[in-house]
């Protein structure tokens, strides 16, 4: 397979403005980053330099084992986040894909709800 020069400066000029646009980024970043250390008031003490949790002292080891309800509250936010993301393009083109898109969000909606129930029943929602 031979590419003829015509195509390689095609190729090249539909991505030159890409990369002309990466570098101005990477050298205006670097610049603003550089100026910032230069320029920038360096004055640390011992608070600011102190470990910061949530506005009070840490009580415990940073490597403490969190309650595994933390997780299971983490896992349902991601996958009811998850399900707005997928309701959206669904409700646009519900006219398109008609009943049987309908059964496949009723049947995904109805999974969801189901682990939800059974998230619920075992207790991951309640906090001491």
């Amino acid at each position: 397979m031979r590419v003829s020069g015509g195509t390689i400066q095609s190729m090249l000029g539909n991505y030159l403005p890409i990369l002309i646009f990466m570098f101005i980024t990477l050298l205006m970043g670097s610049v603003f980053i550089v100026l910032g250390k230069l320029l920038g008031p360096s004055r640390p003490d011992a608070e600011k330099n102190s470990p910061y949790e949530c506005g009070f002292e840490a009580f415990e080891d940073s490597r403490m084992k969190f309650d595994v309800r933390y997780y299971l509250v983490a896992i349902l936010f991601i996958i009811f986040d998850l399900e707005i993301a997928f309701l959206f393009p669904w409700a646009i083109v519900l006219d398109q894909i008609g009943t049987f898109g309908l059964v496949a969000m009723g049947i995904f909606i109805s999974v969801l709800v189901i682990g939800f129930i059974y998230e619920w029943k075992k207790g991951a929602l309640e906090w001491e």
